[in-house]
């Protein structure tokens, strides 16, 4: 892996130990979430995708033929440095989603950090229309979320209860109210964020304005077809301008992160 942006000194560097694999302490370090301000730690929501050079954020409607090795590292160690991990019901669905695991290398910071062994599940969903006999409700580390709204049938509330799941309110009817559940969850005392999608959610989570960066690997891939983008459902009256904070390449793949203006 090499880094092409911030430039530094060793960013020219043509030796072959400049291309090396980083350990997970560096790639920590490189994506660590913001320091607390005067006031403690407010929350931040950073998104983990990863898109092809035609713009496909899936393929056969999953991530991994995208995907690489390294982007898989990097989503483990995006992972550990978070508190909670939101991800919407289609998704968990689509993807399998498993409950999130402790690991040895990162559970010396995470203590250090005052988090727990893992991060948290939250899943995104107005209807609860989720299969509870899974091991994301049935044997998670850390209890799961449910982020809903009032509205949400009393019948299937109480079905994610009886699994172990705590279900929180975000939002009034049956909608999820992107900003309602950004404070939900900081209440909850989780205020280093990490969403992986899909496309759905973090277009709602764009368009509400709430989505502080974007860690995104670009895929050298091509895909055509007619797959979704990492963003979707309606449009922003106005473009969100974001920064560029870094880029790593490591062969082709480049792992882009970008921060809000």
């Amino acid at each position: 892996m090499r880094r092409l942006f911030p430039v530094t000194d060793v960013t020219d560097v043509t030796d072959e130990t400049a291309a090396r694999e980083w350990s997970l302490a560096e790639l920590a370090a490189a994506y660590a979430y913001p320091e607390p301000g005067p006031e403690g730690r407010e929350p931040w929501l950073r998104a983990n995708m990863v898109s092809t050079l035609d713009g496909a954020a899936q393929h056969e409607g999953r991530s991994g033929p995208i995907s690489c090795a390294t982007d898989m590292r990097i989503f483990g160690t995006l992972r550990a440095l978070a508190d909670v991990v939101v991800v919407g019901a289609q998704t968990v669905r689509q993807e399998g989603y498993r409950p999130s695991r402790a690991r040895a290398e990162f559970a010396a910071a995470r203590e250090a950090s005052g988090q727990g062994p893992a991060p948290v599940i939250a899943v995104v969903t107005a209807g609860l229309d989720l299969d509870f006999s899974l091991p994301l409700f049935t044997s998670p580390l850390v209890p799961t979320l449910l982020l809903t709204g009032a509205g949400a049938a009393p019948d299937r509330v109480a079905a994610a209860e009886k699994a172990g799941a705590r279900v929180v309110t975000a939002g009034e009817g049956g909608a999820v109210d992107p900003a309602r559940a950004v404070r939900a969850l900081a209440d909850l005392g989780h205020t280093r964020l990490l969403t992986e999608g899909g496309p759905r959610l973090l277009g709602q989570l764009v368009a509400a304005g709430v989505l502080d960066e974007l860690c995104l690997t670009v895929s050298p891939m091509l895909t055509a077809g007619d797959a979704q983008r990492i963003a979707g459902g309606p449009s922003v009256t106005l473009p969100r301008r974001f920064t560029l904070k870094s880029m790593l390449e490591e062969d082709g793949f480049l792992f882009t992160r970008y921060q809000r203006s």
